[in-house]
């Protein structure tokens, strides 16, 4: 199956709206993700996937509904 590599891109400029919004460096993130300090970072830049069970929790530390991750109205093309 093709995925549109732009979701994903987008996905990680949100994640990283909502750290930079709760204060949190990529490695205190993926410090509370309990997942290695180079986690986050890999995710934000897409050259790793988060899986679902990983957003739902990064969600719950950022304190933002899992459909703000997903909403990519004001983000660049």
């Amino acid at each position: 199956m093709q995925y549109d590599e732009n979701v994903f891109e987008k996905l990680g400029q949100n994640i990283k709206k909502y750290r930079l919004a709760k204060g949190l460096s990529q490695e205190k993130l993926s410090e509370l993700l309990d997942v290695n300090s180079k986690f986050v970072g890999h995710v934000e830049r897409v050259e790793r996937n988060i899986s679902l069970t990983k957003l739902v929790e990064l969600a719950e530390i950022l304190d933002v509904p899992m459909n703000l991750l997903f909403d990519f109205t004001d983000l660049e093309e």
